[in-house]
């Protein structure tokens, strides 16, 4: 089925109103409204728990500490791809600010609410565990080293070390902001774990790290949040990074969900109006695109109502 993004009257609607600045703006308001209202009506108190992250469990003041741990996580020869410096998530800055990467954690929660009756606040925990399912069915055996690329603040990547407690795993992210929530958690959560997770500040395409170097390259929805030539040069540094017989696995929005095929144009404005790229990726054949960065064809699980996964073995 065609999704609703897909179709030209609905597609040329929303565009034609996200162009315009102000209803972009007023559409990115009421996007994040909703979600703050979703997340505080199930028991996540979006602005309590952020104002605790913020100043550290102290007073409500902002923590100095976070500056200090931006300054150590960031990598101060990166250079920003122009596609990663637009607004993302009704944020103007995108994922380079700390009210992003405060909130990525609240707005996990909020998103995946409903991706299943009553899952409330642990739709996330159940999102993440489809995948991990997903991933102990394929995998011909256990990794020993995991890329998780895109790793935001950690929660994809801590969701992976409880799955494999004895690999090595090493978490990647343009943001250094993101990076901080992450390395921050991991010493609130994880101090004493003799397999704790690294984090590196360096974009996906192109993370500098060496050749064939990892059994497993896992990407948490992160493809919906690229344009295509960016998607394309993540398959390739992920084949370049895989040692033979390694595999890659996605999990991300489905396109061919009934969920997008259906959404009202309304909330259909919303959610573009967060998501630059979205066109992009319901129009990306990335199983194609996998074979041809050098995989065997993947295979496509669904994992939720709106989410697959896609997994594939060096070729």
């Amino acid at each position: 089925m065609i999704a609703a993004t897909d179709t030209p009257m609905a597609s040329r609607l929303v565009n034609g109103v996200l162009s315009i600045k102000p209803l972009a703006n007023l559409a990115k308001h009421q996007a994040r409204s909703m979600m703050i209202k979703r997340a505080e009506s199930m028991g996540v108190y979006w602005r309590q728990e952020v104002a605790t992250l913020r100043s550290r469990g102290g007073d409500a003041a902002f923590s100095h500490e976070w500056e200090a741990d931006l300054e150590r996580i960031t990598n101060t020869e990166v250079i920003y791809p122009d596609y990663y410096r637009r607004s993302f998530h009704a944020y103007e800055q995108g994922n380079l600010s700390w009210d992003a990467a405060m909130e990525v954690e609240v707005a996990a929660h909020a998103v995946h609410a409903r991706l299943w009756p009553k899952a409330g606040r642990n739709g996330d925990a159940m999102l993440r565990q489809s995948y991990h399912t997903v991933l102990q069915q394929q995998l011909s055996r256990p990794p020993h080293t995991i890329l998780d690329i895109g790793c935001s603040v950690g929660m994809s990547t801590f969701a992976l070390q409880a799955m494999y407690p004895d690999a090595q795993i090493t978490g990647v992210d343009l943001s250094p902001y993101f990076l901080a929530i992450a390395q921050y958690r991991c010493q609130q959560f994880h101090p004493s774990s003799p397999h704790s997770p690294t984090w590196r500040h360096a974009p996906a395409e192109a993370t500098g790290l060496p050749d064939a170097c990892c059994d497993l390259v896992s990407a948490h929805l992160i493809f919906h949040e690229l344009p295509q030539v960016a998607a394309i040069g993540v398959l390739q540094e992920a084949r370049r990074l895989l040692r033979s017989g390694g595999y890659l696995a996605i999990m991300d929005m489905n396109p061919r969900s009934e969920v997008y095929a259906t959404m009202p144009p309304y909330i259909l404005t919303l959610l573009k109006s967060t998501e630059p790229y979205l066109d992009d990726y319901f129009a990306f054949d990335l199983e194609q695109a996998i074979y041809e960065a050098g995989f065997d064809r993947p295979t496509v699980t669904c994992n939720s109502p709106r989410h697959r996964t896609v997994v594939a073995r060096t070729r």
